[in-house]
């Protein structure tokens, strides 16, 4: 979403940038949650298909891997007002791991041409989305011992209709947030 511009340093310094705004957009859309018994639903998987498309999959998943190193090191980026590792090893481990897959594909994908269609984006972060809940529901069964129901009844079911309301968001704000920046550029 940044244009580029030639020499190393500039590159270097774009890419910082991107992943402090990136991870400060996570943090951010932990904060907005609704408790549930086991895994927060929050905003930040819209934030990281948007982020996975307009970084694309090696920024994006970068952007992934400093957030989710920001809160091992106890700065309070997960939802609720937490830090540390106890995230990154209860229920919401799967999840969290889960975001830079997500990143990952979303940005692979969109690299691709799939973020310029609002329907390729949409099924973009369907993929993406599907990562993350395969990821949370894993660890969920068989991390953390549920089984398969227990982790599908928690872990899956309660996030299918928000998962497709912030996948339809997703892929119209995208557009949206593209031309403001070229019209920038």
């Amino acid at each position: 979403m940044w244009p580029t511009r030639p020499g190393e340093a500039v590159g270097a310094l774009r890419a910082v940038v991107l992943i402090a705004l990136g991870t400060a957009l996570m943090a951010l859309s932990a904060k907005v949650n609704l408790p549930l018994p086991y895994v927060p639903m929050t905003l930040q998987t819209l934030v990281v298909l948007m982020i996975g498309a307009a970084y694309g999959w090696r920024l994006g998943s970068a952007t992934m891997i400093a957030y989710l190193a920001e809160g091992a090191i106890g700065l309070p980026v997960f939802a609720g007002p937490v830090g540390g590792i106890a995230p990154l090893v209860g229920p919401t481990a799967g999840y969290l791991f889960g975001f830079v897959l997500a990143a990952f594909v979303t940005g692979w994908l969109a690299e691709r041409g799939w973020d310029r269609s609002v329907m390729l984006l949409f099924a973009a972060m369907a993929v993406g989305h599907i990562a993350i809940l395969a990821a949370g529901f894993g660890w969920l069964a068989f991390g953390l011992g549920l089984g398969a129901a227990k982790a599908w009844q928690v872990g899956i079911v309660p996030f299918i209709a928000a998962s497709l309301v912030k996948n339809a968001l997703g892929a119209a704000l995208m557009p949206a947030a593209r031309r403001i920046v070229e019209r920038r550029g």
